[in-house]
């Protein structure tokens, strides 16, 4: 006890000489850098990595993890066990490759804070101009559109459980959700949201482990369909099925917002990110495979895009009605949550757009722009999501087109650009091989998805009763 005592105030004092290094950092950072708006109010660097793990939970464990069943129904066991490891192993790379990339840049005094920012400086004004920016946006807005979509899906599920013959229609659900969305929407920063994204993980936890037993539950009462694990359709149809389910996957597993996750971290942010990925992954490995298995165990290739579908049965409940009302109101829960994490890199535009850095974050000259140009950035998200009410399809559109570069292709590109590893390196070549292979898988995902929307198209209607 003797020696603890005189040795506590220095260790209290330089404990405070490190928050004040860091406060310095982050001062010198915002004067190098001339932060605009929209990363001094909504990329704000104060967090920690328990709130990044968080914040990737969120982004990656969303309700797109109940379609995983339907992917490995496109598949069958073997592939579709095997494509989820693989998506599991290479994201998991990925992302830390994205992380120590941005780790490099900010030790140089130049911490990226947006992934058009890292393409800029990687690659060329242009490729962010042009090429990562307006995919970044196209990702993240769809899965704002596709989080409103499955919440009204959820909303109109709980409904037809008490009233089987109601009337109300799916787009009066949406628009119900959207409105839900709005005010979240409001919440001024990403940092912001670090309590509601810990809600959403213990959340998605509930869901998926609701999923889980209520599949198990059908799968073993005489309820439920015949088991048939065998691939429906013809040669074409199951080919072009397997880069669907591909790309189902993909979105499953993407992020598209690491470098904003990212710059939510206060500095220093070395090696923060790897333990927000680590709590991150330990839900996915929870949450994504006992969905996925215990789905397809129960339903085979009856699995439907949303697993939750398969719980009735011709209007009639296969588990108990309580059990799946408080399913889907985990589900839509989280729902806000994620759509609200996707709408960060939209708001952080809206706001470099109209918002003055040099007033406060809540002076009148930039809350009145924030509530305008949010709330009509919702209102857009939600007349779509009320017109396209495919969730499926618009699933796999995102994944081949988005996910795909984003999240498989530019972390490996960027880290060999980045620190040029020997070309007789393990580590370029596994990083050229991934490269390559998800190019290719990439195209090939874009063409089937896009071919499952044109043969879906019969049936497609505008603001349609699904």
């Amino acid at each position: 006890m003797g020696t603890v005592l005189p040795n506590s105030p220095p260790r209290e004092h330089e404990r405070e000489g490190a928050k004040d290094i860091a406060q310095q950092t982050h001062d010198i950072l915002q004067k190098d850098q001339k932060l605009d708006a929209g990363a001094l109010f909504v990329l704000k660097s104060k967090g920690s990595w328990v709130h990044c793990g968080y914040h990737l939970s969120t982004s990656i464990v969303a309700p797109a993890l109940l379609s995983l069943p339907y992917a490995i129904a496109l598949l069958g066991w073997t592939a579709g066990i095997l494509c989820l490891v693989i998506g599991a192993l290479v994201t998991f790379y990925s992302y830390n490759l994205i992380s120590l990339v941005l780790e490099h840049h900010a030790q140089l005094g130049r911490r990226h804070l947006r992934f058009r920012d890292m393409a800029h400086d990687i690659l060329g004004p242009k490729w962010g101009r042009y090429y990562v920016g307006p995919i970044q946006f196209m990702v993240c807005y769809g899965a704002v559109v596709g989080c409103t979509l499955l919440g009204g899906q959820c909303m109109k599920a709980i409904y037809l459980l008490s009233n089987p013959n109601g009337e109300m229609k799916l787009y009066e659900f949406v628009i119900i959700f959207g409105c839900f969305m709005l005010i979240l929407a409001q919440i001024p920063s990403f940092h912001s949201l670090r309590h509601i994204n810990l809600v959403s993980l213990l959340l998605c936890l509930a869901y998926s482990a609701c999923a889980t037993a209520g599949s198990v539950h059908i799968g073993n009462s005489s309820k439920g369909p015949k088991k048939d694990y065998s691939i429906k359709g013809d040669t074409e149809s199951r080919v072009f099925g397997i880069f669907n389910a591909i790309a189902i996957i993909a979105t499953t597993y993407g992020n598209g917002i690491i470098p904003e996750i990212q710059a939510t971290l206060a500095p220093p942010v070395k090696g923060k990110m790897f333990k927000g990925l680590s709590i991150c992954y330990t839900v996915v490995t929870v949450t994504f495979f006992s969905v996925a298995i215990s789905g397809y165990w129960a339903f085979g290739n009856q699995a439907e895009g949303l697993i939750l579908n398969n719980f009735l049965k011709d209007g009639e409940a296969l588990v108990p009605k309580w059990f799946i009302l408080m399913t889907n109101i985990f589900t839509i829960m989280q729902l806000s949550a994620v759509g609200v994490v996707y709408l960060q890199p939209t708001n952080e535009v809206l706001e470099r757009t109209f918002g003055d850095p040099s007033s406060g974050e809540f002076s009148t000259r930039n809350v009145i722009p924030r509530l305008i140009s949010r709330s009509f950035s919702v209102i857009i998200a939600t007349t779509v999501s009320a017109m396209l009410p495919f969730f499926g399809d618009i699933n796999a559109v995102i994944g081949a087109f988005g996910f795909i570069p984003l999240d498989f292709i530019l972390p490996v590109v960027f880290f060999n650009l980045t620190f040029k590893p020997s070309k007789i390196s393990p580590i370029f070549w596994l990083n050229s091989l991934i490269a390559v292979v998800f190019s290719v898988l990439g195209v090939i995902a874009a063409v089937a998805s896009v071919r499952q929307i044109s043969l879906d198209a019969k049936t497609y209607r505008l603001f349609a009763n699904v």
